[in-house]
């Protein structure tokens, strides 16, 4: 073999080797891996004994994480999709108080309530598609209108129907109900009661609850979110579906082209993510035993945010399911972490504001790797 062969073949080497470590490098996940390997250590050096780590510690901190992560994993295929919706915190408070309005003041059952407020809510959800796709104007503007629209309407029924802006008896109202539970129920409960009996798992040592478990189940809101995470990646990643979503947000046009129907998958992705906001609602409403029409403040920020630090692009047509998680996951971590910690609550958002700022430069940077810009 000659001298020239041999120098052909390592130069193919080097630059297999350096695809590899640049196919690692540009992974939507990696930078909220990162941040959230030093979020948890970060914490474990801090907070230690206080808690945090222990059963009940992790399940509050967990319980904050699934909030913020069902609401990021529908922005997260949306803004994939080249799409925001800023109505999502709206959409929030209304569909809780149209659950609440139709089950303790109108009497219907608890069943009813729930499906009509998904059904609301994802018909607005299709609408906010549907005049966004219509009128060509970009998707901030219609949702922020409709931001405003759904949070002057929800406090407006509340009032008028009731004369105040919190609802409860929601709790009495789902009493029986076969739906309610899958939505404000427990699971593995069993399981918590014999970790409890072989010391792994707190007791209460007075009270009425003396003997029982810190922890006695599961919230079906972390069920949701697993079950809309794995939903979501793999809907993204293992199928047509999933590849139109990414043509759809990389280049529109292009994907027409093709034959990808990118009207109806931006639409779809607009319901779904109503479909995520109510999920939140109704788990939410079950929680309290009541709906607020100031629910949601803020959270369609929140989501957006989960999202970017899971490193998706601003730009639509790149990011990551598994990323956005993470990016809620540590959301989550870090507001309850403040508390555990004794830190002023208030550092909470000079911490998204920051973490947002770094997303948004890395993600950036990413961009221009992936593209070849300077």
């Amino acid at each position: 073999m000659s001298d020239q062969s041999v120098t052909d073949i390592d130069q193919d080497e080097r630059i297999k080797q350096t695809s590899r470590f640049r196919k690692v490098l540009i992974r939507p996940e990696l930078g909220s891996i990162c941040g959230a390997i030093l979020v948890f250590i970060f914490f474990l050096l801090v907070a230690r004994d206080s808690g945090m780590f222990a059963a009940d510690g992790i399940m509050n901190w967990g319980v904050v994480s699934a909030q913020f992560t069902i609401i990021a994993v529908g922005a997260c295929l949306l803004m994939i999709a080249g799409e925001f919706d800023l109505s999502v915190g709206s959409m929030i408070g209304f569909s809780g108080i149209v659950i609440a309005l139709l089950s303790v003041t109108w009497g219907l059952p608890m069943w009813i309530a729930i499906l009509v407020a998904f059904a609301v809510a994802m018909s607005i959800g299709w609408l906010n598609g549907y005049l966004v796709i219509k009128t060509g104007l970009p998707s901030f503007i219609v949702t922020l209108a409709f931001l405003y629209i759904l949070r002057g309407l929800t406090i407006f029924i509340a009032i008028s129907t009731t004369n105040k802006t919190i609802i409860g008896g929601v709790r009495d109202a789902a009493q029986g109900d076969w739906l309610a539970p899958l939505f404000g129920g427990k699971v593995l409960k069993g399981v918590f009661v014999w970790l409890a009996d072989i010391g792994v798992v707190d007791t209460f040592v007075a009270g009425n609850l003396a003997g029982q478990p810190v922890v006695d189940g599961i919230p079906m809101l972390i069920v949701w979110a697993i079950a809309l995470i794995v939903f979501a990646h793999i809907l993204l990643t293992r199928t047509k579906f999933g590849n139109w979503i990414f043509a759809s947000g990389g280049d529109a046009q292009a994907a027409r082209y093709t034959g990808v129907p990118v009207n109806r998958v931006k639409i779809l992705m607009f319901v779904f993510t109503a479909f995520c906001a109510t999920v939140f609602a109704t788990c939410q409403v079950m929680e309290f035993g009541s709906a607020a029409a100031d629910r949601g403040l803020l959270k369609e920020f929140e989501a957006i945010i989960s999202v970017v630090i899971g490193g998706a692009l601003l730009t639509g047509g790149y990011g990551s399911v598994i990323g956005a998680a993470l990016g809620a996951l540590i959301f989550g971590v870090v507001q309850q972490g403040l508390f555990f910690a004794g830190v002023e609550s208030s550092l909470f958002r000079v911490f998204l504001g920051t973490i947002l700022l770094l997303a948004v430069i890395l993600n950036t940077y990413i961009r221009r790797m992936i593209t070849g810009e300077k």
